[in-house]
């Protein structure tokens, strides 16, 4: 299993009010890998309307026996969004797994879906088409101009909060009221 690490690998990204490009409005990212090359996330509170596993898995023409299949598929971000990507319970290995922090990996195989659907697979998952990537330096400068809060990641925010409550719950976390959150709010 390999593993990555960088400043921000591990963490939460969340979107704040000044964060200009709509497709990042109330997202929070998990932090797969940054490092003097960039950075890549997986947005994790924003499902794909009307696509499951089921659905998922019947557009790649794969036929397994499911048990598991109305699990939601997340736009994990605007870059090279026919690619899939699991992050998961660390529970499931396979020799293309990453481990991302000592509790969550990441496993970007056909195989991973598979084992999922038959109830195989890791205890804890988001499957997430696409990511969000950033060049070299790119990401400190927006956390520069204040576009991003960070948070350390968890287990119980990433795997079992609601989607539409992951947001708020972040910036709960930090202590951040989202409720008084306004779009004038100046830089810090």
């Amino acid at each position: 299993m390999k593993e990555i690490s960088g400043y921000l690998t591990g963490q939460f990204l969340m979107a704040t009010p000044q964060m200009r490009d709509p497709r990042f409005d109330h997202a929070l990212i998990y932090i797969c890998g940054h490092d003097e090359n960039g950075a890549m996330g997986l947005i994790i509170n924003k499902p794909v309307p009307n696509l499951t596993l089921k659905g998922l898995l019947e557009q790649l023409q794969v036929t397994v026996d499911p048990i598991q299949l109305d699990i939601p598929i997340y736009l994990g971000g605007p870059v090279e969004t026919t690619r899939g990507f699991v992050l998961h319970s660390d529970d499931y290995v396979h020799p293309a797994t990453v481990a991302l922090n000592e509790h969550i990996s990441m496993t970007a195989t056909l195989d991973i879906l598979e084992a999922i659907a038959s109830g195989n697979g890791p205890k804890n998952c988001i499957l997430a088409l696409g990511y969000a990537g950033w060049s070299p330096g790119q990401l400190d400068h927006e956390l520069h101009e204040s576009g991003w809060l960070q948070l350390d990641a968890d287990e119980d925010l990433m795997f079992d909060i609601p989607v539409h409550h992951k947001w708020a719950e972040a910036m709960k976390r930090l202590g951040i009221d989202s409720a008084t959150l306004h779009h004038e709010t100046g830089h810090s």
